[in-house]
């Protein structure tokens, strides 16, 4: 990531965010009234003039020329993590923690974490940015914003200056975050989830392996590389699926479910166009089994 600058990425996504909540009540995924305030001033007048549906229709051709299918994978996959969410609290988690939370606003915006303790943890740059941006916006109280660098700092440091509660069943979401680091990073991530109390449940984005191995083998796949390596946000790690049940295995995890941005797209656009792209995106939900 960009020393200087907080994620070019997360406010890509913030901006999906903010058009997507222009779309009528019926039609929309999802609600985030707090996306537009990541954007700088013309994104922020082209999430708004969102509501326009020629003017939206403009903008989703240039953001799929740009980066095909990312404004529908992206869009897809919040709701799917929302409802992937839910799940984990309806299944017992009574604490989230967001790692790597860039613009994350799921803890203002969802019902059923209002009153629930969540803990949003992220690369210092992106964190000052994000709450200085919601500094005139009352922040509840059972939201804690801490800061940390994946690659260079330990989790179980923050854990042990913060006093976080390991005996506590936890839901943690971890999307877009997994590509940038270095696969040392990925296993003591872990192992510092699995810390936390059999019935925990982690929703977690990946990149399938291949598209760093042979990019041009997914649409849009050599050109999306080289974008987010000019934005200083290389891609780093992948996943090959098939090897993902026995990663988690080892690190005390049992996989539920693991979908690719086509299976989420059609899951949740039904109707809407059904943008080729960014098929190599994946989400995964896996559940801490007992010691």
């Amino acid at each position: 990531m960009k020393e200087s600058a907080s994620s070019k990425t997360a406010q890509y996504m913030a901006l999906f965010r903010a058009m997507e909540t222009t779309r009528s009540k019926t039609k929309r995924l999802f609600t985030d009234k707090y996306a537009h305030l990541f954007l700088p001033p013309g994104l922020k007048v082209a999430a708004r003039l969102s509501h326009l549906r020629a003017f939206r229709k403009v903008a989703e051709n240039i953001i799929h020329k740009k980066i095909p299918g990312a404004y529908t994978s992206g869009i897809a996959r919040t709701r799917l993590i929302d409802e992937l969410l839910e799940e984990a609290v309806r299944k017992g988690a009574r604490q989230v923690m967001i790692l790597g939370a860039g613009f994350d606003t799921r803890g203002l915006r969802l019902p059923f974490l209002h009153g629930m303790p969540v803990i949003e943890i992220d690369h210092p740059n992106t964190a000052r940015y994000k709450l200085s941006r919601l500094s005139r916006h009352h922040i509840p109280r059972h939201i804690r914003y801490y800061q940390i660098d994946f690659n260079k700092q330990s989790l179980d440091q923050l854990g042990a200056q913060h006093h976080f509660d390991f005996s506590v069943p936890t839901a943690f979401v971890w999307e877009g975050v997994t590509n940038y680091l270095t696969a040392e990073a990925i296993d003591n991530t872990f192992a510092f989830l699995q810390r936390f109390a059999p019935g925990s449940h982690v929703i977690f984005t990946y990149i399938h392996q291949e598209v760093l191995d042979n990019p041009a083998a997914f649409t849009g796949g050599e050109k999306l590389l080289k974008d987010v390596a000019g934005l200083e946000e290389k891609w780093t790690f992948g996943f090959v699926p098939s090897s993902l049940p026995a990663f988690l295995q080892h690190h005390g995890f049992s996989l539920l479910k693991d979908l690719g941005a086509d299976e989420y797209r059609s899951l949740y656009l039904n109707g809407r166009e059904k943008e080729e792209g960014y098929e190599f995106y994946r989400v995964a939900f896996a559940r801490r089994m007992s010691d």
